[in-house]
């Protein structure tokens, strides 16, 4: 491969990333008309068509988007090698592109963001806030945080802290309907749920000497973002299953209690996810670096953990 190769496939990834070829020329500081005949160029050689190209739109064909993720990695791979040899003397700088859980965005993540803007203002977080699972390789993402009981996948995953999972309700709910003191009580009651968990329809607890024990919840709420939840909990509408840093400020004080304490929902935890690759650019490097250190942090406590 020659090196006008290389710079070829590396054109091709922005461009796949971006959509654009007007924002890909912006992003690597080249002129349009140089995008275009480069990527011309490319597929004649190859002799494959890349993209589809209309007069609104530029979009990956699919053997363009078979090729996209090796074209990322080596793009990825060439940016990263010319940072660590300028680590010493240049300002990390450029665009991160994270994915977050809409929740856990909202409520953790403020204040590390107004510190690291601060500490490195060259630096552009495009932060995606969803409760649903995103294809961080297919999307582009250069990383993610996740709560979950993660399964095997191409993805290198790197635990933060556990997270703490409750099962609760208001007081006026357990005055009115009385208190649940094994789960199969709770199919008496009403069960708010949340609907993106890996078997939503079924609720597992585990009791330290009485094993595991199964519940199908029943209630008329379903949905994928935990504070509607916690505000139909606070409410009075039934009993949820929600996590730490959702739901400890109501414990504190009193809005919510915490109910079959004797039995533990599955563990998850929070995650730092990645695409695979161990050489990365600068910018993505320190800010896996803040994360993991900032986010293992709770109420004061260091909660780091070891490599998953």
């Amino acid at each position: 491969m020659s090196i006008s190769d290389t710079e070829s496939w590396i054109i091709f990834a922005k461009v796949a990333d971006l959509g654009s070829f007007s924002e890909a020329a912006r992003a690597l500081g080249i002129g349009k008309a140089t995008v275009s005949k480069t990527i011309s160029r490319l597929e004649a050689e190859v002799g494959i068509t890349l993209f589809h190209r209309t007069s609104r739109a530029v979009s990956l064909t699919a053997t363009g988007a078979a090729l996209a993720d090796d074209a990322r990695q080596l793009a990825d791979f060439a940016e990263a090698l010319a940072d660590r040899a300028r680590e010493g003397s240049k300002t990390p700088s450029g665009i991160v592109k994270l994915a977050v859980p809409m929740s856990f965005g909202l409520r953790c993540l403020g204040d590390f963001v107004a510190r690291f803007t601060g500490d490195y203002p060259d630096i552009e977080l495009d932060i995606h806030l969803s409760d649903s699972k995103v294809d961080l390789i297919a999307d582009g993402f250069d990383l993610g945080l996740r709560i979950a009981d993660l399964p095997d996948s191409s993805l290198l995953a790197r635990k933060i802290r556990d997270v703490m999972l409750h099962v609760v309700a208001s007081p006026g709910y357990l005055q009115q309907h009385g208190e649940p003191t094994h789960p199969s009580e709770l199919s008496r009651h009403t069960c708010l749920r949340y609907s993106l968990l890996p078997r939503p329809a079924a609720w597992r607890f585990r009791h330290r000497d009485l094993g595991e024990y199964f519940v199908e919840p029943h209630g008329p709420i379903l949905a994928n973002n935990s504070d509607v939840l916690r505000e139909s909990v606070r409410g009075g509408i039934g009993i949820a299953i929600m996590p730490d840093f959702i739901v400890d400020d109501d414990l504190a004080q009193g809005t919510v209690r915490p109910i079959l304490t004797d039995w533990s929902p599955p563990a998850v935890a929070l995650h730092l996810v990645t695409p695979p690759g161990r050489l990365r650019p600068l910018r993505v490097k320190i800010l896996i670096d803040r994360l993991l250190a900032d986010l293992a942090r709770v109420d004061g406590r260091d909660t780091a953990s070891s490599s998953s």
